[in-house]
């Protein structure tokens, strides 16, 4: 039943991010017809996580208490009607409102879905689990930004958003239908301490809290290039938007999958010699993507494609072990909540808002400074995350 359970909770996800990637595939297009600046263009991803954060301590609050699966279901079918429903939008403010609303079916699937896949898989486990289910982030966003860009190129903005809503309804009723939920905590091995155990213990947690905020600063800099990583390759790559979006697309499914699963396999082993192995293979896949990083915003235009390549697939490395490394430093009765509070801070710390601060620097400056900055919230990321396992090994040593 966990494996089932995986399988459709992940294809699940890989709507959900499609869903979320189409918007930034067709963006110029978008932009073109609603006479909409960067800033405003930002502000639609800001409009999206300002309603996704809200939402999350209702639902880490809920899923801690009730049955996930219905959560999860009613979740997919309000983002799937919301995304399906973008079709008849005909303003800047409707379009800002249904990209608000998506957020919050958004918020309760991204709480629900990790926390009910714990109580499948023990902690030991968890890596490899959730290194395959968070491959969706980029195949999914790879799926939205060619969705996004060629068919929107070619049939119109509104396109794209009627072919990638239906899915995720079907996905959701064969995830009722076919789904028995794990009891609460079954595959837990870890002690319950007052830190993993209770909601005040939670505000204590340095493991839990070294990972949220290091995640929230890595969030900060791929939600902003994320946003305008195909806008980018428009003006200064010299691409039209569906080239642009095809690239985005390659760039992003190539490396999120190779990043997101060689980060799970280094993490499983590093973390056998090493307690604090999952964290400091995120770290390092942070401050590694900097240099890359700097010849994507001010290299020559040869090296776009390659560097953008190389930096996305370094950052996709902490994806499976970070996510696990939250999940594995709380206990069940608070574990939703847990998700929840991650989701608020990383969200509120990070892409809330970094796509609309990058689109403010460019119409000031240029394009290129505004998404710069997303090189000094890795520097935070990478320090943070070192920190996260020091302290894993100590801990470790403690418990010894």
């Amino acid at each position: 039943m966990g494996w089932l359970a995986l399988a459709l909770l992940t294809g699940l996800n890989l709507f959900n991010f499609i869903d979320r990637y189409v918007l930034p595939g067709a963006q110029p297009l978008i932009q073109k017809q609603f006479h909409a600046n960067d800033a405003q263009m930002g502000l639609l991803t800001n409009a999206f996580f300002f309603v996704y954060m809200l939402a999350a301590p209702l639902t880490g609050w809920l899923g801690d208490r009730l049955p996930r699966k219905p959560l999860i279901v009613a979740g997919a079918v309000l983002w799937s009607v919301a995304t399906l429903l973008t079709g008849v939008v005909h303003s800047y403010t409707a379009l800002l409102i249904r990209h608000a609303i998506v957020g919050v079916g958004e918020a309760t699937f991204s709480v629900f879905a990790p926390a009910l896949l714990a109580d499948y898989f023990p902690e030991s486990a968890r890596n490899r689990v959730y290194s395959l289910f968070y491959l969706t982030i980029p195949v999914g966003g790879a799926i939205g930004y060619i969705l996004g860009g060629v068919l929107g190129q070619h049939y119109g903005w509104r396109a794209p958003f009627y072919v990638s809503a239906a899915p995720g309804l079907l996905i959701a009723l064969l995830l009722w239908w076919l789904v028995e939920e794990a009891p609460r905590g079954q595959a837990d091995r870890y002690a319950a301490t007052w830190e993993r155990n209770t909601l005040r213990g939670l505000f204590r947690n340095k493991l839990f809290w070294s990972a949220t905020l290091g995640l929230a600063t890595w969030t900060f800099a791929v939600g902003g290039l994320s946003a305008f990583l195909p806008t980018f390759f428009v003006r200064f790559g010299g691409d039209s938007v569906a080239r642009a979006g095809l690239l985005a697309g390659a760039i992003t499914v190539v490396a999120g999958i190779g990043g997101t699963a060689l980060g799970g396999w280094l993490g499983q082993l590093w973390l056998r010699r090493n307690a604090g192995g999952l964290y400091l293979i995120s770290a390092w896949g942070s401050l590694l993507a900097i240099p890359a990083g700097m010849l994507v915003f001010f290299g020559p235009r040869g090296l776009l494609f390659p560097a953008a390549l190389v930096a996305e697939l370094l950052l996709f490395l902490g994806t499976g072990p970070l996510n696990a490394s939250i999940v594995n430093s709380v206990a069940a009765p608070v574990r939703s909540t847990a998700i929840a509070l991650n989701l608020l801070t990383i969200h509120l710390l990070g892409d809330a808002f970094s796509p609309a601060l990058i689109g403010l620097v460019s119409d000031h400056s240029s394009l290129r400074i505004g998404m710069s900055m997303t090189l000094f919230a890795l520097v935070l990321s990478g320090g943070l995350l070192f920190l996260g396992g020091r302290l894993m090994n100590l801990a470790a040593r403690a418990a010894a």
